[in-house]
């Protein structure tokens, strides 16, 4: 059995203990539902281990049962287990980030993908995979981006390249989608959108990869940087502060926000 579905069933067996104990006599579905603004049903699925954990739901959970971050720890490891093993860490840190910043050449970033692009990348690097599991990373892939959904969003600073506003992924109709939601997601107060040109005069360190830095709420920052099949987690101040300097370069060199949006939608109407 895989540690996320031993983490989820641990979630499930400890929402229903926890509940069940609360107090001298118990607490019914219906009355936690009321406690953290969900519906019974919800309450019910997360017992029995079914379908996704809305993410406001484990800290509410952990306020209710005064456990000291038991629920929230379960579902960071439940979304965490879902992704290569160098990846995690930055997985984790995504919910508690204040800011995040990210850089692609070659595709759009996971947290900026819909469900058809998603699918279309997932489907052709996992070419033995069942239709369940390329669903169920689409899935996973897609639960991330709730953190850009929720009330106090991190401040979100995205570079990509040209050629991932021009690249067709998934045929004509699931492009026209994805730059829909680029240009959705440019337009929010919270995100800066800038794409580089492909002919931008100067070359930069990050040419052979992809950059994602997150910096916390308590100013931890984290850099994490992903080639084909491998990645590395960067911690030390004075490589983090480099690559910083090495995004800013970038910021420097690509189209404003407007003209990036110019260039996202013009593209969009052609397909």
């Amino acid at each position: 059995m895989s540690d996320d579905v031993d983490a989820r069933r641990q979630f499930g067996a400890e929402l229903k203990s926890h509940r069940e104990l609360y107090g001298e006599t118990g607490m019914t579905q219906t009355e936690l539902a009321r406690k953290c603004k969900t519906s019974k049903s919800t309450i019910s699925r997360l017992e029995a281990t079914a379908g996704r954990i809305p993410p406001e739901i484990p800290a509410l959970l952990d306020q209710v049962f005064a456990t000291d971050g038991l629920f929230q720890r379960l579902y960071e490891q439940i979304v965490a287990e879902g992704f290569s093993v160098y990846s995690r860490k930055r997985i984790e840190l995504e919910p508690k980030a204040a800011a995040i910043v990210e850089w692609s050449p070659t595709v759009v970033p996971g947290l900026l993908q819909t469900a058809g692009y998603a699918h279309a990348l997932l489907q052709e690097g996992m070419p033995r995979a069942t239709e369940p599991e390329v669903q169920r990373k689409v899935q996973q892939r897609l639960n991330r981006q709730e953190l850009l959904r929720g009330p106090t969003p991190p401040d979100l600073s995205v570079v990509i390249c040209e050629s991932v506003v021009r690249r067709t992924v998934g045929g004509p109709e699931v492009m026209r989608g994805q730059l829909k939601a680029l240009l959705e997601i440019a337009s929010r107060r919270t995100t800066i959108l800038q794409v580089l040109p492909l002919n931008a005069e100067y070359p930069h360190r990050l040419m052979d990869g992809s950059l994602s830095i997150v910096t916390t709420h308590d100013r931890l920052v984290v850099a994490y940087t992903e080639g084909i099949q491998s990645g590395s987690i960067i911690e030390d101040p004075g490589q983090v502060r480099a690559l910083e300097r090495s995004y800013d370069v970038l910021t420097a060199s690509a189209l404003s926000r407007d003209a990036s949006a110019r260039m996202i939608r013009s593209t969009m109407e052609a397909l």
